[in-house]
């Protein structure tokens, strides 16, 4: 057999109430060929137990999203890689749109549109200014399923070693290389983020947050802001 047209690299740290369901709705795209790979960053609740036997590869390396999504691609074998968050489920036929959106656009990456799981009625403002922002600016975030070419994920280097906008920083490299592929196909993320912190409070911090990284401030520093 040949290697898999898409690995699915999924970073997890503490995720045991989600990581079983994520993996099981992965298991029809494995049965087409596709690669799941989870890269545990030191979790102590079972996360990795549970993702054995669902996952074609579980790697434990040091913690921090950028550290373990670049450990997961080191032993990736698909031509694409896909970056999945652990509380993230993707489109049933996520694995076509993907590779068959790369080879009849030319492009070497991409993401999808968000879907925020929560009923609060700003998360539906949310997701589209987040899928407008992307848009006009070419850069997208972990929360989207970022997509990419191995070939081209190697060469930029993969995701800096940063606590926080990695996302941010890999994006901003790709598209120095070509804009991504903007598919309008949604993935469903968990908005317990936004509800936990407030939805105007968190919107609030995320602008800032990203206004701050462009502006030079310490990922570090930024990091500490987030927690």
């Amino acid at each position: 057999m040949g290697d898999p047209p898409l690995s699915i690299i999924i970073p997890v740290l503490n995720e045991a109430g989600e990581i079983g369901a994520t993996l099981a709705a992965l298991r029809p795209m494995r049965a087409r060929g596709c690669e799941v790979i989870v890269a545990d960053g030191g979790s102590t609740d079972g996360s990795p137990e549970i993702a054995r036997g669902l996952a074609d590869a579980v790697v434990a390396c040091g913690r921090g999203r950028a550290r373990q999504q670049n450990a997961g691609a080191a032993v990736a074998r698909g031509e694409v890689l896909l970056f999945l968050h652990a509380d993230t489920r993707l489109p049933e036929d996520a694995d076509a749109r993907v590779t068959g959106g790369l080879r009849r656009s030319g492009r070497g990456w991409g993401r999808f549109d968000v879907r925020l799981a929560g009923r609060h009625p700003m998360l539906r403002v949310i997701e589209r200014m987040m899928g407008l922002r992307s848009r006009l600016t070419g850069i997208a975030t972990g929360d989207q399923a970022i997509f990419v070419r191995r070939a081209w994920f190697q060469r930029i280097g993969g995701f800096p070693d940063m606590p926080l906008m990695e996302d941010v920083a890999l994006s901003a490299a790709l598209k120095r290389l070509g804009p991504p592929l903007a598919l309008r196909d949604t993935v469903r993320t968990s908005s317990r983020r936004w509800e936990e912190r407030g939805v105007w409070r968190t919107m609030a911090l995320m602008w800032r947050l990203r206004l701050e990284f462009w502006a030079g401030v310490d990922p570090a520093k930024l990091a500490e802001r987030y927690r």
